[in-house]
């Protein structure tokens, strides 16, 4: 049986242990003050591929910690186990999506190779203190994510779109917006674009290609940052035979405090 929802704010380990325990639901909100990460684990075959992946595209693949082949720890939180403490995880099958488990327990492998890669979420709390509101929060909503027109630069193999999130902003706070941001580029830094869509290839804001529709409200700008679902859309376009990733919106909750990343 699925265990209640908790609220966000309980410690990353005691948030760790409801995602163990059953507990799915998008993080963003949660364990405030606390890095959370993007994850992707592939063949160690691949793993120089996505290593030059996210080396050529840092913003959108800004690299936190990478494992030994099997091994499913982190320094980022000694306790934690990466087979089992996301709300939610993807499997892929040569590039395809095979199911969307809340625990890759039966599905890992020993030459696995984890990568995890900083999130936007991490950022939020420090727009929060700054008084910029979070649309998505506020609506009880996971975060949009599009998939644009702008290319990566390939590593290896690897090659695909880069994809987005977006966070409606009032007009007036988008500077501040931009400056907390980009304080913290282990967290994809300051937006990639403010404005129209279209400009990115994204025709409707109110079709995410992941994640869920948010209402602007009036005054409101959508402000777009570089999404760590990018290596994703890359797995997806090079077919690899295997990988596991978080779904979009269900990180890794890190015990690191947002304010060791964040540079003046």
């Amino acid at each position: 049986m699925t265990p209640p929802e908790a609220p966000p704010h309980l410690s990353p380990a005691a948030a760790r242990a409801h995602f163990r325990a059953g507990g799915a639901r998008p993080t963003a909100g949660w364990a405030p003050g606390h890095l959370q990460a993007n994850l992707v684990s592939v063949p160690s075959d691949w793993a120089t591929d996505l290593e030059q992946f996210c080396r050529l595209n840092p913003q959108p693949c800004p690299v936190l910690d990478v494992t030994a082949p099997g091994a499913w720890h982190t320094g980022l939180a000694l306790d934690a186990d990466l087979r089992t403490d996301l709300p939610r995880y993807r499997v892929w099958k040569d590039g395809a999506l095979a199911g969307e488990p809340s625990d890759v327990l039966g599905h890992w492998r020993e030459d696995l190779v984890t990568f995890l890669l900083g999130c936007s979420f991490t950022f939020e709390n420090a727009l929060t203190e700054a008084g910029i509101p979070l649309r998505h929060v506020e609506q009880g909503r996971n975060v949009p994510m599009y998939v644009t027109n702008r290319p990566c630069r390939p590593g290896g193999r690897l090659s695909g779109p880069l994809v987005v999130s977006m966070r409606p902003v009032p007009a007036r706070l988008v500077a501040g917006a931009w400056r907390v941001s980009a304080s913290i580029p282990a967290a994809h830094g300051g937006p990639v674009h403010v404005g129209d869509g279209a400009h990115l290839g994204i025709r409707d804001l109110d079709r995410p290609d992941f994640g869920e529709r948010v209402d602007l409200l009036p005054g409101d700008v959508p402000v777009f940052w570089a999404c760590g679902v990018t290596p994703q859309a890359a797995l997806t376009a090079a077919r690899i035979p295997f990988a596991i990733t978080h779904a979009p919106g269900y990180m890794f909750i890190t015990d690191a405090r947002d304010k060791e990343y964040r540079v003046a």
